[in-house]
């Protein structure tokens, strides 16, 4: 379970195609800027994690790449077409998003709602075929809620939940996978197995995992590349050993902070340093 993954063939490439490109990316909700002039590309193929402090714009970013906030400034090519060309359904078929927070008033069943993941798939009739629902009982298994097929949405933790709108988005079965935080309500365990899950769908289907993460070390574990904003604007990018840096850190962040490597492999670790310690080395 602890090991740093090997990259798949898209990420040695020396070519690598490009699944997200982001081109002078500007943003403002009612004349304050979030974003400010983004410019980067994420490698299809890639696990690629946003990181920053609260109200750095890491929300508003992967809403924009959904195109759930219309674009203002700048340009977005999803597969080396620009996003505004995407119709609604040809858009679903190629990402899917797990939101923070699943909305937990669906009167529906585990089953019902991962299988509500087809919908872009499906006919003009609308109808499920005995595949759709074969693939909906594949992403509850790869996402360890299968015994909870029948349990509807509102009996389910935060936790199990989250695990839901998952399988959810892995029925969907799209080229870029999308997440805001999707470890934030889980216990440990599931905590890793979420982030082993979404390495296994980047090394087993090439998919492109884009997520919001908080945990940096979480991200130092799996990250192939870190996005670190700070007020808006790109204050690192590039694998976790060169992004995940003591100085660059301290300075988004604002806070005293450990970093070394980790014991699990050539990557770095980031501890957090309490204010009574820092009391204590003052006082020697």
């Amino acid at each position: 379970m602890y090991h740093r993954h090997r990259h798949s063939s898209a990420m040695t490439d020396t070519t690598p195609s490009i699944a997200v490109d982001v081109n002078r990316l500007s943003h403002a909700f009612e004349g304050r800027p979030v974003l400010t002039d983004l410019r980067f590309q994420v490698p299809a193929g890639c696990f690629f994690t946003i990181i920053g402090p609260n109200g750095s714009g890491k929300t508003t970013l992967l809403k924009l790449i959904l195109r759930l906030l219309p674009l203002q400034n700048g340009r977005i090519e999803i597969g080396s077409k620009e996003i505004s060309r995407y119709t609604a359904r040809d858009l679903a078929r190629t990402m899917a998003y797990v939101p923070q927070s699943a909305p937990s008033a669906f009167a529906f069943t585990v089953f019902e709602i991962v299988l509500m993941g087809r919908a872009p798939h499906l006919g003009w009739l609308g109808l499920e075929s005995d595949a759709d629902r074969q693939q909906s009982r594949q992403a509850m298994a790869m996402a360890g809620i299968a015994h909870l097929s029948e349990r509807r949405l509102d009996q389910l933790s935060g936790g199990e939940q989250q695990r839901v709108f998952i399988a959810r988005a892995i029925c969907q079965q799209p080229k870029i996978l999308l997440l805001d935080e999707p470890t934030a309500a889980l216990d440990l365990a599931h905590q890793v197995r979420v982030m082993d899950l979404m390495e296994r769908l980047r090394r087993e289907q090439g998919i492109t995992v884009i997520m919001v993460s908080h945990d940096l070390n979480l991200a130092a574990m799996y990250a192939d590349r870190v996005l670190l904003l700070d007020r808006g604007y790109l204050a690192g990018l590039g694998p976790p050993r060169s992004v995940l840096s003591y100085d660059l850190l301290e300075k988004v962040y604002g806070c005293t902070l450990l970093v070394d490597r980790s014991p699990l492999g050539d990557y770095p670790r980031v501890h957090l340093v309490p204010g009574r310690y820092l009391e204590q080395q003052r006082g020697q």
